[in-house]
């Protein structure tokens, strides 16, 4: 039986013994695919994730040659015309097929959002925890891809951490796990639910003081890092240990948190509803095609149109009416920043994303400021790109993290008259939410940062658009970083 490992050194074995994937940029085709998490990956986005910004004048017959290499590698007694049924050809592109079985980190993330009881859930997070040998992909750091997916693991793994934590505390284990949740909530500083724990774990153990010290401590540095106070869960806990409400819990464990979005789960069915019709513009017929590709093969995706200039992507838009837009920033006839300041003067305007290779830090900043949805880069891999819709479609800014840092620092706090009208008057709650949008939190994420229900953080990202005059999310962004509530050197990027 052939099984992949990603969570650590990466790995290719049959039947327990290791397979040859020859050198890293081999090895790093079927590590890209293996991310992908089944999905096919076109040959040009493959191309791109290879030999970011400098393929050789070769790279399709070397790519092709590398797929060879690792079939033959894959299935040693596949005769010479036999299709393959591992590494195999799909979509103009290619695809791994493999189950959750034996992919050791599709695995994982399906026993970390695994559900049950107390017992269940200690048991399911041992067995995810264990498949752990990270970091995760690391001999491949040197792609953004990796990267990516590296650090959305590392983000599942520090969930499975804290649902065991949980769980343990429900089984009366308290006193084992103090000594793990101190270190976990001294490297993970600005998570929540580690201070919860370990607060919690203290406490159960009759150090109350210590309890009450350790929310002190994540108050100290919540002020000093997010200039914010504990969120309103953990105040309440404080409250509680103080009056010494608390109670033992009963021996359940709740449902799985969110975790992020992911390859994996990026194949598995969407809810049923209209898809999501988008309009792609750009002057390259080989991006158009890549992007064709990865929406006729997404799930509640479609294609609105293709443009190949900046007044073809207006028209299509307004006869189109698309729900969201891929806009290269540097075409012809009319270039994408202007192409997107007229399309959002529509009435009605779809959501827009700005998509670039390179691009100059002005142009991108503008664009943010014109009210895109933000922007990612044109050799993004297909999931991100599915993710980038999804999240514009849904009213999050989308703000590749490969540019972001860059751009912001460059040009945030300068003074501008068109800016938005002082935050002066505001609430201290609209605050706290408007620094959060800043830092890249989706209104999921603001909801478990300050304990409101997603409704009541819905309402407030609408209340500041509406009384800074501004028409998207990543508005916010700017208008909080020109204002100078927040400042470059402390952006979380998603």
């Amino acid at each position: 039986m052939l099984t992949f490992t990603a969570l650590g050194p990466f790995h290719a074995w049959s039947d327990g013994v290791p397979l040859d994937l020859g050198g890293q940029r081999q090895r790093a085709v079927l590590a890209r695919l293996l991310v992908a998490g089944g999905r096919a990956v076109p040959v040009t986005m493959l191309i791109d994730d290879l030999w970011p910004g400098d393929p050789p004048a070769q790279a399709l017959s070397t790519l092709q040659g590398y797929v060879s290499r690792l079939r033959r590698a894959l299935e040693p007694g596949r005769a010479p015309r036999e299709e393959a049924g591992v590494l195999v050809s799909a979509a103009r592109g290619y695809a791994l097929r493999a189950t959750a079985g034996q992919v050791d980190a599709w695995r994982f993330e399906d026993l970390v959002q695994s559900d049950g009881d107390a017992a269940r859930v200690w048991e399911t997070m041992d067995a995810a925890l264990a498949l752990w040998r990270g970091p995760a992909l690391a001999e491949f750091s040197d792609l953004t891809w990796a990267v990516t997916e590296a650090g959305r693991l590392e983000e599942l793994r520090l969930i499975a951490v804290e649902r065991r934590a949980g769980a343990g505390l429900a089984l009366g284990r308290a006193t084992a796990l103090v000594a793990d949740l101190e270190a976990h909530a001294s490297a993970y500083p600005l998570r929540e639910e580690a201070w919860r724990l370990l607060a919690l774990a203290l406490y159960r153990t009759g150090r109350q003081g210590d309890a009450l010290g350790a929310l002190r401590r994540a108050r100290a540095i919540w002020r000093d890092e997010l200039g914010l106070d504990l969120t309103s869960g953990l105040q309440r806990l404080e409250g509680d240990m103080l009056a010494q409400r608390l109670e033992e819990p009963a021996a359940s464990a709740a449902p799985p948190p969110p975790v992020p979005v992911s390859a994996a789960s990026a194949v598995q069915p969407q809810a049923q509803g209209p898809a999501l019709r988008v309009l792609v513009a750009d002057d390259q017929a080989l991006v158009r095609a890549g992007m064709r590709t990865v929406l006729s093969d997404e799930a509640g995706l479609e294609p609105a149109g293709e443009a190949a200039d900046g007044e073809e992507a207006i028209a299509l838009a307004r006869r189109t009416r698309p729900d969201v837009v891929l806009l290269d920033i540097q075409m012809p006839r009319l270039d994408g920043l202007a192409a997107a300041r007229r399309i959002l003067a529509d009435e009605r305007p779809p959501k827009v994303i700005v998509m670039t290779t390179f691009g100059s830090d002005e142009n991108l900043y503008a664009a943010l400021r014109a009210g895109v949805s933000g922007f990612v880069l044109k050799t993004s891999p297909p999931e991100q790109l599915v993710a980038a819709i999804r999240a514009a479609a849904a009213g999050d800014a989308l703000i590749d993290p490969a540019v972001t840092t860059r751009v912001i620092a460059g040009f945030a706090g300068r003074t501008d008259p068109a800016s938005p009208p002082a935050l002066a008057g505001l609430p201290d709650e609209r605050i706290d939410v408007l620094k959060l949008v800043a830092r890249g939190l989706t209104n999921q994420q603001i909801a478990q940062t300050l304990a409101l229900p997603e409704p009541a953080v819905a309402a407030e990202v609408t209340a500041l658009l509406d009384h800074l005059g501004l028409i998207d999310r990543a508005q916010l962004v700017v208008a909080a970083y020109e204002s100078g509530l927040v400042t470059p050197g402390t952006v979380i990027t998603r």
